[in-house]
């Protein structure tokens, strides 16, 4: 997995401009998201993660703030991302064995082919054309909200060297407003997730510590002008996450 496509529902031609009120999403009968999480997949995929794959790849993991994730409800879990073992380490501190919920990842579309392709829908993980998002993609990813659902968006986007360079990259606002989106309907959490490694080129002389920080309510951001609630969730958002990594170093 690789990290989510900067979203822009604002501007999505399949969508429409948004606001207070939810659009009319008919999705076309040609376009289908085919993804689910398979019971008897997962059931050796999240232990084997856990107990056998990451603690062997790394010298140690430390995951702090666990009692940060919500047992119920929609949330949006917001990681940094800054390599590719980002999409194993998410779900080694936050996914059922931590938090007793599957995670719905959002990803690119041209994962989801082949072999690779199947592994991820049997995970739950669903496609977004980075290219030319879709209505039927980005319907899904309310729709799994609307299911109370766990999904997992990397705000910061693919640019990974650029990310750490960074510290923290600018964040797309796509999250803030598939979030605020969905909030029309069910109270939707934003959980911010800090992955800090201590050694990008040695990673079996690497420390890895995960800050899963305190939930964002996207509730108090709601509003009438629908780009500046957005652009005030993803500001907010961005302080938390640079916060997490910031108490990393010290």
């Amino acid at each position: 997995m690789t990290a989510t496509p900067p979203l822009d529902l604002m501007t999505s031609p399949a969508i429409g401009p948004i606001g207070p009120n939810k659009p009319d999403l008919d999705l076309p009968p040609d376009e289908v998201v085919n993804s689910r999480v398979s019971p008897w997949f997962t059931f050796w995929a999240y232990p084997l993660n856990q107990r056998i794959l990451m603690p062997s790849m790394f010298r140690s993991i430390e995951v702090v703030g666990r009692e940060n994730l919500p047992a119920t409800g929609p949330v949006i879990l917001a990681p940094t991302h800054r390599t590719r073992w980002d999409s194993l380490m998410v779900p080694y501190s936050a996914g059922r064995s931590s938090s007793g919920r599957f995670l719905r990842f959002m990803v690119t579309a041209n994962e989801m082919r082949g072999v690779q392709g199947w592994l991820m829908r049997n995970l739950g993980c669903f496609p977004v054309d980075t290219n030319r998002p879709g209505v039927t993609s980005l319907r899904y990813g309310i729709e799994l909200l609307e299911q109370e659902e766990m999904v997992v968006i990397f705000p910061e986007g693919g640019n990974l060297r650029g990310n750490r360079a960074a510290g923290l990259n600018r964040l797309h606002p796509g999250l803030a407003r598939l979030a605020l989106q969905a909030e029309t309907t069910t109270p939707v959490l934003v959980v911010p997730m800090a992955i800090d490694y201590s050694d990008y080129d040695n990673r079996r002389n690497c420390d890895v510590r995960v800050t899963i920080g305190a939930p964002i309510e996207v509730e108090k951001y709601r509003g009438e002008n629908a780009k500046r609630s957005a652009k005030n969730l993803t500001e907010d958002l961005a302080v938390a996450m640079r916060g997490l990594s910031a108490a990393t170093m010290v």
